[in-house]
């Protein structure tokens, strides 16, 4: 998956001015002061270090908001070495993989092989694709790749490795001394039904292995045992250490801030009420929830909440598809607290504002740059390679060429930008192979020229011979001029914004268009004639162009 030209997230930020970052307007920095101010009164807590965390539920794959919830995560935790380099930052990615399964997914094979142990934990079932011990273990390593082939750096965490091994015991045995506390705080959220059998308990059978919704009789917390009772009757005594019970999820969310001591950890504006309660549980074992930012959910091209279920969203792979994972990235830092729609028209945009935020950055101040989407994308390290071209441009380039050779557009770019190769320009490289999947997905299905009208005809005829006419090399400003002037001319077509409508359906076949100015000069003026020919003899402009020689 990994096709960028360097890892987004570099282990550790440059050194930089504290007095700066610490009033920089970036919300990474804001959000890094909160915690250092607010959270760790400005001590390094006693374990030795602070403690980031993203939580991971692995009966799914990774999807595009495991990615945010990370990249979010780690541009804090960059953003807090920074101010207090003294302090040694931890990034904890934990796994539910304790969890019972409770459905089949959709999106595995061999569902026949998981069909009978639902209910049991994720990492006690076998794994349907054949690769692994267990179904959680197959997809905890999906989630291990999937961050690995972007350059994070994290520490994996699995619940059943917690549990097991006896490392949660003494939170276990907390939560057993102030069960009843834990249940007053938790019933009053849950349905009649729920509330009559609520343990933050959940024992795990030793007979089936399924982890149990079931009435706790009693507890003993000398023993540290507690009494449930089955579906028939049965009254079954357990401890509930060494992973013979695991917790319920939000009694769960809550001990593991107090047993792993967790600083920061973010999470979605529809987890607001679970933090809350999670908060409260924490409180009541005697720990101190961390320091936390909501972000907004995302929405569809529809203005819908995004929906794993409903299959109305943008994955990963779609957005890698289609364009670099930096700029993915810039989208997830751009206003994490407000909503925003993630479909496939807004790559376009993001790869070209991540294009301009990396070509500014070495010209500006460290204050400047500290405030930079470059800075905390790239950990404070962004690469230093000039754009050459935006990719809305290139799209258009390769919208015109109607080619998805790319030794085709390589001719264009580099006659534009001497130079430019593959091995010299390897962001442009990945752009331009990303441009073509693109052409072929979105542009092409949807391209639709039209002949140009007896009046379309004159004007084209005018700014033909305008642009023979301009010296040669042809400069991007100079066409741009030209195309302008010939609109002013032609009233009869309408405003400018009338005239350019008219080059872009005509010559472009689509609506939209680039700055023709930049286009032509990158296409190449002889090129753009042979275009401007067809569309006056009312022949067919689609067809790769015949390629000059200059």
């Amino acid at each position: 998956m990994r096709t960028a030209f360097m890892p987004m997230m570099s282990l550790v930020p440059p050194a930089q001015d504290r007095a700066l970052a610490l009033s920089s307007s970036a919300w990474p920095f804001q959000e890094a002061r909160a915690l250092l101010e607010k959270r760790l009164k400005g001590t390094l807590p006693e374990k030795g270090y602070v403690l980031f965390e993203t939580g991971y539920g692995p009966s799914g794959l990774p999807h595009i908001g495991t990615f945010g919830e990370v990249v979010r995560t780690t541009m804090v935790r960059n953003a807090f070495r920074v101010i207090a380099p003294e302090m040694p930052a931890r990034l904890f990615t934990f796994s539910d993989d304790m969890d019972g399964l409770r459905k089949v997914p959709d999106n595995i094979p061999n569902k026949e092989v998981v069909r009978p142990h639902l209910g049991k934990p994720l990492t006690r079932i076998p794994d349907p694709f054949g690769t692994h011990p267990s179904f959680g273990q197959h997809n905890n390593a999906r989630l291990r790749a999937f961050l690995d082939s972007f350059g994070f750096e994290y520490e994996f965490q699995s619940a059943t490795d917690w549990y097991t091994s006896g490392r949660f015991d003494g939170a276990l045995l907390r939560v057993l001394e102030c069960h009843d506390a834990i249940r007053d705080v938790v019933l009053p959220t849950l349905g009649e039904e729920r509330r009559a059998t609520y343990s933050p308990f959940l024992p795990i059978c030793p007979e089936t292995g399924v982890v149990l919704q079931v009435p706790v009789v009693s507890t003993d917390v000398k023993a540290g045992t507690l009494v449930y009772r089955r579906e028939d009757g049965k009254e079954i005594e357990t401890k509930v250490t060494g992973g013979a019970c695991k917790l319920q999820w939000k009694a769960d969310w809550g001990t593991r801030w107090y047993a792993l001591g967790v600083d920061y950890e973010m999470s979605g504006k529809d987890l607001i009420d679970s933090v809350k309660l999670s908060s409260r549980i924490c409180r009541i074992l005697g720990g101190e929830p961390p320091q936390s930012l909501t972000y907004e959910l995302f929405l569809d091209g529809q203005g819908q909440k995004i929906s794993k279920s409903k299959g109305n969203g943008l994955s990963v792979e779609d957005w890698l598809r289609y364009a670099n994972p930096e700029s993915l990235a810039l989208f997830m830092y751009q206003k994490p607290q407000t909503a925003k729609r993630l479909h496939f028209d807004v790559i376009p945009r993001a790869v070209d504002e991540y294009l301009t935020f990396v070509e500014k950055f070495p010209g500006q101040d460290e204050k400047t740059q500290l405030s930079s989407p470059a800075w905390h994308i790239h950990g404070g390290r962004p690469p230093v390679e000039k754009a050459h071209l935006s990719y809305s441009i290139l799209l258009n380039l390769v919208s015109v060429c109607n080619s998805d050779n790319p030794a085709v557009l390589w001719h264009y770019i580099s006659r534009y930008a001497p130079g430019a190769t593959p091995e010299s320009a390897p962001m442009l490289a990945v752009l331009v192979e990303r441009a073509i999947t693109y052409y072929r997905d979105f542009v092409l299905p949807q391209k639709a020229y039209r002949k140009a009208t007896a009046e379309e005809i004159t004007a084209l005829v005018d700014l033909r011979a305008v642009l023979t006419a301009l010296p040669r090399p042809v400069e991007a400003e100079a066409a741009q001029t030209a195309v302008y002037e010939v609109g002013k001319r032609h009233e009869g077509l309408g405003d400018l914004k009338a005239w350019f409508q008219v080059l872009y359906q005509v010559l472009l076949g689509q609506d939209q268009g680039p700055r023709m100015g930049s286009f032509i000069a990158l296409f190449g003026i002889e090129e753009m004639l042979d275009l401007l020919d067809k569309a006056i003899s009312g022949s067919d402009v689609m067809g790769e162009p015949k390629l000059s020689v200059s």
